[in-house]
C-alpha cells in the first residue's frame, strides 16, 4: 500500500437509488451480512426496499437514512474484505452520512448506529409532516448575497455544498419568495428541490429535541481517526461533542464546502473514497478543490478499482 492520506466520505440522504447495495451483497458475504443484521434489527425488510423499492418506499426518509447508513458501511466492509485494513486518516459524512461515518470510526456499533439514524429518520419524517417547508438550492452566487436573501425570506441556511452551491430551507412559502427574489441578488439560478420538507432548518427543532433524548442513552466511544462534524467543521472531541454535534445537526447548516477544505488544506487529504450511491460528494468535492482524486465505491466493480487505485 502506498501511503496516501486517505479520506472516507458517507453520502446524505438524496443519494439513495433503488438497487443499491444489491451487486455488492451478491459478492461479498461481509456485505449481506450488514443487510440481514439490518432486516433483524429493524424488523423489517430494509434489504428489500432498497434493491426492489418501490422508489417512494425508499425516498421515504424514515427508510431512506437506515438504508443508507447500511449501504455505506457494506460499501466499507466490501473494501476493506479486498484491500485489508488500510489507513484512515479522517471520515466525514454529509448530514445522515455523518453517523455513517461515526459507525465507520467505532464511535458506535452496527446496531447502535442503526437504531439511532432510524429512529432520527422517524422523527424528521413527523416534523416534515407536520409542518409545510421546502428546500431550495442557490446557484451561481456570492455566499454573502445567498446570507442576506436567507435573512429578508426568514429562512436557514441548510448546506454550504461547495462553492457556488448553498442550500435554503425553511416554510414552504418563504422558500417561494426566495427563489423569486434570488436573480435581485445576482444569484444565477435559484430552484426549488424535490423533498418532504425543510431539512437543516428550525422546522426540524422537534426532531432535534426527540433525538437528543435517545443520544443520551447511546452508548459511545472514542472515534479511532478524526471525524468532522457538519455543523462546525472540525473533528469532534468526547462522547458530549459527538452527542451535542449530532444534535444540532439536524436544525443547523451543513458545512461541508468547509470540512472538504480543511480535510485537503489542512488535514493533507490527498485520496478520497466515496462510501454510497451516486457520487454527489465526489462533484461536491472537485467543485471546492478541484483536482483532488476522490474514487466512488458502490459496487463490485467500483470496489475493484478502488483498491488498485489504494496499491
Amino acid at each position: 500500500m502506498n501511503h496516501k492520506r486517505i479520506a472516507l466520505l458517507f453520502s446524505g440522504q438524496g443519494a439513495q437509488t433503488v438497487g443499491m447495495g444489491k451487486d455488492l451483497c451478491a459478492h461479498f458475504p461481509q456485505a449481506a451480512e450488514l443487510f440481514m443484521k439490518a432486516d433483524s434489527i429493524l424488523g423489517y425488510s430494509l434489504s428489500k426496499i432498497a434493491w426492489e423499492g418501490p422508489e417512494d418506499q425508499l425516498t421515504q426518509t424514515r427508510h431512506c437514512q437506515p438504508a443508507l447508513y447500511v449501504h455505506g458501511l457494506a460499501c466499507l466492509a466490501a473494501l476493506r474484505s479486498l484491500a485489508g485494513n488500510f489507513p484512515v486518516h479522517a471520515v466525514a459524512g454529509l448530514s445522515l452520512g455523518e453517523f455513517t461515518a461515526h459507525a465507520a470510526a467505532g464511535t458506535f456499533d452496527f446496531e447502535t448506529g442503526l437504531k439511532l439514524v432510524s429512529q432520527r429518520g422517524t422523527f424528521m419524517q413527523e416534523a416534515c409532516e407536520a409542518t409545510q417547508g421546502g428546500m431550495a438550492a442557490m446557484i451561481g452566487g456570492e455566499e454573502q448575497a445567498v446570507l442576506d436573501l436567507a435573512q429578508d425570506t426568514d429562512v436557514d441556511v441548510a448546506n454550504f455544498n461547495s462553492p457556488g452551491q448553498i442550500v435554503l430551507s425553511g416554510k414552504s412559502g418563504h422558500i417561494a419568495e426566495a427563489v423569486a427574489s434570488a436573480k435581485e441578488k445576482g444569484i444565477r439560478m435559484a430552484k426549488t428541490l424535490n423533498v418532504a420538507g425543510a431539512y437543516h432548518s428550525r422546522l426540524m427543532q422537534p426532531a432535534a429535541a426527540k433525538l437528543r433524548a435517545v443520544l443520551a442513552q447511546a452508548e459511545l466511544h472514542t472515534p479511532h481517526c478524526p471525524v468532522f462534524c457538519n455543523i462546525e467543521a472540525r473533528p469532534v472531541a468526547g462522547a458530549e461533542d459527538i452527542r451535542t454535534t449530532l444534535e444540532r445537526q439536524v436544525t443547523g447548516s451543513v458545512r461541508w464546502t468547509h470540512t472538504m477544505e480543511r480535510l485537503v488544506d489542512q488535514e493533507h487529504c490527498d485520496l478520497f473514497l466515496e462510501l454510497g450511491p451516486g457520487g454527489v460528494l465526489s462533484g461536491l468535492l472537485s467543485r471546492t478543490r478541484k483536482g483532488v482524486p476522490c474514487l466512488q465505491v458502490f459496487d463490485m466493480e467500483t470496489a475493484a478499482a478502488a483498491v488498485n487505485a489504494l496499491k
